[in-house]
């Protein structure tokens, strides 16, 4: 841990420090900068937010909660490993999950919903044309929150939310496929238009199929290099 520096702009003197703490880790850990197999250590990070150890204790815990890091013992809490086998078990619980959020969200459909999801297709097909994978990556996973979101089941976007991070997690390279960026575009619009259409069960499948794919194009990446799991621009 002691190699790495969190970004610590956020962390203030006050109320939420746990929140904070947690915040801060959860984006180093998400932006790789804790990369899988990284100790977090308590004193150290507590030393570098310039808080004291308790909460950081607590926001390990809830790291540790949501998949992103696990208890080894006589190192302590290290940013999780995730196999393929693993990685590709989340994306089968994933699918079934997605496409609930995606009948809930054809179900509970308004003006509102439809113009932020068409404004990020707009964003996403501009990253897409100009070939930025990391903006890619950020609308992609901002396109799939809003319709865990638009539901109304907490658990379920709670659930999604643990899973995306897992995912993001496990991903090892930053190179880019951009025909599987524009796959995963044209698929997104017609999940925008199943949801627009108002059919739940037209939702839940065209959202199913989405991750299906993404989960067989993950299998057969890894095949092809079973050293690199290259997904991440497609999560």
């Amino acid at each position: 841990m002691d190699q790495h520096t969190l970004a610590t702009s956020s962390i203030t003197r006050g109320d939420g420090l746990v929140d904070k703490a947690y915040q801060v880790i959860r984006d180093a850990i998400l932006s790789r900068r804790l990369a899988p197999g990284s100790r977090l250590s308590v004193p150290e990070i507590a030393r570098q937010l310039e808080i004291s150890r308790s909460p950081v204790r607590e926001a390990i815990a809830r790291i540790e909660y949501e998949g992103l890091a696990e208890s080894i013992s006589h190192r302590g809490a290290v940013v999780v490993q995730i196999g393929l086998d693993e990685l590709i078990a989340i994306y089968e619980l994933r699918e079934v999950l997605e496409g609930l959020a995606a009948r809930l969200a054809a179900r509970a459909a308004d003006t509102a919903l439809i113009d932020d999801l068409e404004q990020n297709w707009q964003a996403h097909h501009d990253a897409v044309e100009s070939g930025d994978v990391e903006r890619h990556m950020e609308l992609d996973a901002a396109f799939h929150g809003l319709i865990r979101d638009a539901g109304g089941n907490l658990r379920l976007a709670e659930n999604l939310r643990q899973l995306q991070g897992q995912i993001r997690v496990a991903m090892t390279t930053t190179v880019a496929r951009r025909g599987g960026m524009r796959t995963a575009l044209a698929e997104h619009r017609a999940l925008i238009d199943a949801i627009r259409g108002g059919d739940p069960a037209v939702a839940e499948s065209v959202a199913r199929d989405h991750i299906t794919r993404l989960r067989a194009s993950l299998h057969d990446a890894a095949l092809a290099d079973p050293h690199h799991i290259d997904e991440r621009h497609e999560t």
